[in-house]
C-alpha cells in the first residue's frame, strides 16, 4: 500500500495570510495528510482559521511557544479550535530556543519540568464539560521524546537527521509507535528545483541559525555528524557566524532536507517513511521565489 502524501507546514506571513488560507484549502483538495502551522505569525491564530476554512485535513501548530502565553489562556483557545474544527486540530507546543527567550525577556526553567507543569496547568484551565485536544510535543533528543509518551498525544522533531531518526523512535514505547492516535512527525526544511546548487545555498542559508543552538548541535553530534558541529562551535565561539553555511556539509544537508527534482524529494519522503516516521511534514522554499511559490511547488510535485 503506497505511503498518504506528507504534511505541509504553512506560516502567516503578513500580508500573504488570506492567500494562505486558499492555500490551506488547496492542500485539502489535493489529499495532503496534514497541516501544522508554525509560530511565525501566530500559528495558533491561523490554526483558528484552518478550523473554518477547512472541513476534513488534520491540522496544528509546530509548534506554540509555551512561554509565551499563560497556560489558562491557551486552554481556552485551544478547546475553541478542537471543537470548531470537529476534532481535527493538534496542539504541538515546545520551550522554543535560548535567543527566543532573550529576545522576549521569558523566565524559564528547566525545560522537563516546565513542560510537564505546563501540561497540567492547561488540563486545570478548563471546566469540566470542555475539552483540549491532542497535545503534542516538541521534541529533539530521548528525555523529551520519552515525556512525550508518558503524558502527552505525540511528538514532533523539527529538522532531525534522517539517518538518526530510528534511533529516535526508539525512545518512544512501541505500544505508542502501533497507535494510530499517537502523533509521530518531523519538520523537513524542503526546496523542490533541477538547481541543486541553488537549493542547497537556501537552505544552509536557513538552517544556519539552528545549527549555532547548543541543543541541536548535541542533537546532531549524538546522530554523527561531530565534525561539523565542532567546527561550527568554533565559528560561534570566533564570533564568524558567515563562515557557519560553508560548515554544512553535503552529507549533513543530505540526512536533515530534502532538495532536487520532483523524483528526488518524492524519493526522499519515502525514505522518511521507511525509517518509521508517522508524518513527514515538508517546510517549503523556492529557490526562484517566496513560500506562496515554494509552496505550489510542493503541491505540483505530488500530483
Amino acid at each position: 500500500m503506497p505511503h498518504p502524501k506528507p504534511a505541509v507546514a504553512l506560516v502567516a506571513v503578513a500580508g500573504r495570510r488570506k492567500a494562505t488560507l486558499d492555500v490551506a484549502q488547496q492542500l485539502e483538495r489535493e489529499g495532503f495528510s496534514g497541516i501544522y502551522c508554525q509560530s511565525v505569525g501566530d500559528g495558533l491564530g491561523l490554526c483558528q482559521a484552518l478550523a473554518l476554512v477547512t472541513s476534513e485535513i488534520p491540522f496544528g501548530t509546530s509548534i506554540a511557544n509555551l512561554y509565551t502565553r499563560h497556560p489558562y489562556d491557551y486552554a481556552q483557545t485551544a478547546a475553541l479550535i478542537h471543537e470548531l474544527s470537529g476534532g481535527r486540530f493538534r496542539f504541538g507546543i515546545g520551550v522554543s530556543h535560548g535567543p527566543v527567550h532573550k529576545r522576549l525577556d521569558l523566565q524559564v526553567g528547566k525545560p522537563l519540568a516546565d513542560v510537564r507543569q505546563f501540561i497540567h496547568d492547561l488540563r486545570a484551565g478548563l471546566p469540566r464539560n470542555d475539552s483540549l485536544p491532542p497535545i503534542i510535543l516538541a521534541t529533539l533528543r530521548k528525555a523529551m521524546a520519552r515525556l512525550s509518551a508518558e503524558i502527552s498525544q505525540g511528538a514532533v522533531w523539527a529538522n532531525a537527521a534522517r539517518s538518526h531518526m530510528a534511533t529516535s523512535l526508539g525512545f518512544l514505547p512501541p505500544e505508542k509507535m502501533r497507535d494510530d492516535n499517537f502523533f509521530v512527525g518531523n519538520m523537513i526544511p524542503t526546496v523542490i528545483t533541477d538547481d541543486k546548487a541553488a537549493a542547497a545555498k537556501v537552505l544552509r542559508r536557513i538552517l544556519s541559525s539552528y545549527v549555532s543552538l547548543p541543543n541541536y548541535q548535541q542533537y546532531w553530534i549524538e546522530a554523527g555528524f561531530e565534525e561539523e558541529m565542532r567546527d561550527i562551535q568554533q565559528a560561534v565561539a570566533d564570533k564568524q557566524p558567515d563562515r557557519i553555511p560553508s560548515l554544512l556539509s553535503d552529507r549533513w544537508l543530505q540526512q536533515t532536507t530534502l532538495y532536487g527534482s520532483v523524483a528526488e524529494v518524492r524519493d526522499g519522503v519515502e525514505a522518511w517513511y521507511d525509517t518509521g516516521l508517522k508524518t513527514p511534514i515538508l517546510v517549503p522554499s523556492s529557490a526562484n521565489g517566496n513560500q506562496m511559490v515554494a509552496l505550489q511547488e510542493t503541491i505540483a510535485a505530488f500530483r
